[in-house]
């Protein structure tokens, strides 16, 4: 493991884009990833002692790289874990003979496909495929949070499509990422409505055709990992029979059996939730939860209520990151090979598998 003196400075600079909340969403924090390893290959050199360099590049760079964002910053996402293990399975599928020139060269084509394949093509497909179920006029399609391949496929059905539909945004803290959609889709021309989670059971029952959602990970048993309050928007949606599509790409697909949201997530700051100031600050995205607001009077404002929790020995704060959305509250998963049951998850880690992409090249 590297120390601090030896680090690349790429590293802790990526790092501190993930635990600031600068960088979010599974393609911009696996994107990102993949970048800066590649940063890291075009600067690296193996030792002139080596005796395999594809045993100092994985334990010497890669490694320690992927350990530090881990342990030092957020836990990483399924994309980012699935990535890295494309990265291991190319490095150990070269050539011990290559000069490691070469070596470096066929590593960073086999980086700059993944992203190629695996999330900008795969993105256009997604939205090819989901905006087909997307009406010429009169849809009402409710989103939630912040999706990047969501996004695409709702900029391609107005933009190129020439669909005309409104677009509900719902929203929630701390995190409010659905701002930054809103933003989004109201420069495209687009019709947008924008509520917090609270309101969801008023839009569903009068309003809303269709759910788009988007997806972290997808569990092999069907079921979604996605930001927390999803799993809520998929069961207001299923009990009044909307239907539920849920964009990802395959890449995300994980190996892993998940039944509910507490054994396994990721904490966020307490004082995000403790602030209930509905302002953000800066593009980190953070809470403004250290300022005290006091208005004339000397008191305390309604956005500090919270200022004291921690002196407060009952009370205790959670901020989930993520939640599990189970597979019953799906209606399709549209991935860049067609829109396809829960059920058939299981089928798509098989053929999408890392090692698929190395068949026949030893």
């Amino acid at each position: 493991q590297l120390s601090n003196n030896h680090i690349h400075p790429a590293i802790p600079t990526l790092g501190h884009l993930y635990i600031t909340h600068s960088l979010l969403g599974g393609n911009a924090r696996c994107r990102a990833m993949l970048q800066t390893f590649a940063l890291l290959l075009q600067a690296y050199t193996p030792p002139s002692t080596s005796r395999d360099f594809r045993h100092d590049v994985d334990h010497s760079l890669l490694k320690p790289a992927f350990q530090y964002w881990t342990t030092q910053c957020r836990p990483h996402s399924v994309s980012m874990g699935n990535a890295f293990s494309f990265l291991k399975l190319a490095v150990a599928n070269l050539e011990r003979e290559l000069e490691w020139n070469d070596a470096r060269e066929i590593l960073l084509e086999s980086m700059e496909a993944y992203v190629t394949e695996r999330i900008e093509y795969a993105g256009k497909a997604i939205s090819r495929h989901a905006g087909s179920k997307i009406q010429e006029k009169g849809d009402v399609i409710l989103v939630f949070g912040k999706s990047e391949v969501i996004n695409r496929l709702l900029l391609d059905a107005a933009l190129v499509d020439k669909k005309t539909f409104r677009v509900i945004v719902v929203d929630s803290r701390p995190l409010l990422e659905g701002r930054d959609t809103l933003e989004i889709l109201s420069r495209a021309g687009i019709s947008c409505t924008y509520v917090l989670l609270n309101a969801l059971s008023y839009l569903m029952m009068r309003e809303v055709t269709k759910v788009f959602l988007g997806a972290s990970a997808l569990m092999s048993n069907g079921s979604v990992l996605s930001r927390v309050g999803t799993a809520c928007v998929a069961l207001l949606a299923n009990s009044n029979h909307i239907p539920v599509l849920v964009g990802c790409e395959t890449y995300k697909i994980c190996n892993r059996v998940q039944l509910e949201s507490i054994t396994g997530n990721e904490l966020g700051d307490a004082e995000e939730v403790a602030c209930t100031d509905c302002a953000r600050v800066g593009p980190s995205n953070r809470w403004n939860g250290t300022v005290e607001n006091e208005d004339s009077s000397g008191e305390k404002s309604e956005g500090e209520v919270l200022a004291d929790w921690k002196d407060q020995p009952n009370l205790k704060l959670l901020n989930l990151m993520y939640d599990l959305t189970p597979s019953d509250f799906v209606t399709g998963i549209v991935t860049e090979v067609g829109i396809l049951p829960p059920s058939s998850v299981a089928v798509l880690l098989r053929e999408m598998s890392p090692e698929s992409a190395f068949k026949g090249t030893s």
